[in-house]
């Protein structure tokens, strides 16, 4: 045990898994324990105060349970949290934004489409990223208002779901967008649906890959990166349904364990 020195990753819910899928298919020697704080799902409609308290008590419970480095796989925590945790603790956080940046640097329209939570879209942090790379670009930008739970709840191909897509997503349709950037964690869950109202035209960009990478990087630069010899362990705790969890990670090879647990 005393190699077991994990990657942590937290989320509001189930949605961080498909950055834990990037940094797994990365860093394949690298150990993970996530949190899926479902129980308090959706993060993107609470007061940035709760955000905070919340980022706290999952980071605590992972530097309980001996993470190295902490990825805040939440894109409403990362913009409203984490300078105060880089702030409070003094270990590596990984943070998750919109990717404004190479959806603006490579629109050849001019527009391009932001889907993500109201806590993203009104933080400081979005808003000085936006300001910084749309010059001259149009953003449209929509609040995913009841997509997280339906993820949640495992309806990704409900009528429900795809209703609401189509009028999140119509705006940015008239606006003729050629990139839709991906504001929140639990989103990319959604590119199949996403896929068929917008069409082959339209680039859907998400974070998990920059995150992966910025991950590796830092590990590297710190020295904490695990021996490849050493076999690696993943383990899944929610403080809600378990099944949702073990539906979306049921392709993945490797033994990992999810358990049910209170934090």
């Amino acid at each position: 045990m005393k190699q077991f020195k994990p990657i942590g990753i937290f989320d509001s819910g189930v949605g961080g898994t498909s950055i834990w899928q990037e940094i797994q298919q990365l860093l394949p020697q690298e150990s993970t324990i996530y949190l899926a704080d479902s129980k308090n799902a959706p993060y993107g409609n609470k007061s940035a105060q709760e955000i905070i308290r919340l980022s706290k008590k999952n980071t605590e419970k992972l530097l309980e349970m001996g993470c190295k480095i902490i990825v805040v796989a939440c894109n409403t925590a990362t913009t409203n949290a984490i300078s105060i945790l880089r702030k409070t603790y003094s270990v590596p956080f990984i943070g998750i934004e919109p990717a404004i940046k190479p959806a603006a640097l490579k629109t050849k329209t001019k527009n391009i489409g932001v889907l993500a939570t109201k806590g993203t879209l009104s933080s400081n942090l979005f808003s000085k990223t936006a300001e910084f790379f749309s010059n001259g670009i149009k953003s449209i930008e929509v609040v995913g208002e009841g997509l997280v739970p339906l993820i949640e709840e495992g309806r990704l191909n409900d009528l429900k779901t795809k209703k609401l897509l189509k009028q999140y997503l119509s705006p940015m349709m008239k606006a003729n967008i050629d990139y839709l950037v991906l504001g929140c964690s639990h989103y990319p869950y959604l590119i199949p649906v996403i896929k068929k109202i917008v069409g082959n035209h339209v680039t859907i960009i998400d974070s998990g890959e920059a995150v992966a990478r910025q991950t590796k990087a830092v590990l590297k630069s710190l020295n904490l990166a695990t021996t490849p010899s050493i076999v690696a362990k993943h383990l899944f705790y929610s403080n809600g349904n378990t099944v949702i969890l073990k539906e979306l990670l049921k392709d993945y090879k490797e033994k990992i364990d999810i358990e049910k647990l209170d934090f």
